[in-house]
């Protein structure tokens, strides 16, 4: 036993505890959850837009484009939307960008302290459950006008199936049916999608049909990014699968591009 004025960690630190990274926190420091609410700062008056996930036989792809609006305009070309949530999983994030970015390394630490803390990882489902309590907790920002709002997918291991989850800013959960699009240009996004998607789909026409449906929404969005092949800038692509995560590289991309425009070239001649 050391002596009273040894130090000595918090009995938050050395308790069971839950395995809520965000819970663990809020004991512990909660005023760095706080300052999530705190508004304000240049970064979160930045914009994301568009971002599109649909499943395909044994996976899900998802995709953003690459620019960030602050009113008229663009804040920034090459920003990032989506990102690996863990191995079997991706989120998408559109709206206030700083919040955005925020809420994915939340829910990325949220992830880890509970595999770590249980020694194993949670359901898709429970993922999508704890993401949804991680909106809900922004809304006195979101009431504001600065929402953040998610697009969740992922491959299933108990159904071998790909899932899609979308929410609204009260942290709202809906599981979706194949596509699903968030953000200014998914209006238009969703109706390539609409028009793209079947169910035999390969990876490879699930990439396409992803990176086409992005295209259709830049040409009618202003806030949305399409191809920069001047600058090289490509949007984000995912794919997840029974292997897990995989990001698709610009050189892939840039064959896939090439392919959709060939195709749009000689459909009007």
């Amino acid at each position: 036993m050391g002596s009273p004025s040894s130090p000595r960690l918090p009995d938050a630190y050395l308790a069971a505890g839950t395995s809520s990274f965000v819970d663990f926190v809020g004991e512990v420091a909660p005023e760095l959850l706080a300052a999530r609410h705190a508004g304000g700062g240049e970064l979160e008056q930045a914009h994301a837009t568009t971002i599109v996930a649909l499943s395909y036989p044994g996976g899900v792809v998802m995709s953003g484009d690459r620019r960030a609006t602050s009113g008229t305009y663009i804040a920034h070309r090459e920003i990032e939307k989506v990102f690996e949530a863990d191995s079997t999983s991706a989120i998408g994030i559109a709206g206030a960008a700083g919040i955005g970015l925020d809420l994915v390394r939340l829910f990325q630490l949220e992830l880890e302290h509970y595999e770590k803390l249980e020694g194993t990882p949670l359901s898709l489902e429970g993922k999508a459950n704890r993401l949804a309590r991680l909106v809900r907790a922004n809304l006195p920002l979101a009431t504001q006008g600065l929402a953040a709002i998610p697009l969740f997918c992922g491959f299933d291991a108990v159904t071998q199936a790909a899932r899609l989850y979308s929410y609204d800013v009260v942290g709202g959960r809906y599981e979706e049916r194949h596509f699903h699009s968030i953000g200014s240009g998914s209006m238009f996004a969703r109706g390539s999608l609409k028009n793209l998607w079947h169910s035999a789909l390969t990876e490879t026409e699930a990439i396409e049909v992803a990176v086409a449906s992005l295209l259709d929404a830049a040409d009618d969005d202003s806030a949305t990014g399409g191809v920069d092949l001047v600058r090289g800038i490509f949007p984000v692509v995912a794919r997840i699968d029974a292997s897990g995560y995989r990001r698709i590289d610009d050189g892939e991309l840039a064959t896939h591009v090439g392919r959709i425009l060939a195709l749009r070239a000689e459909a009007r001649r």
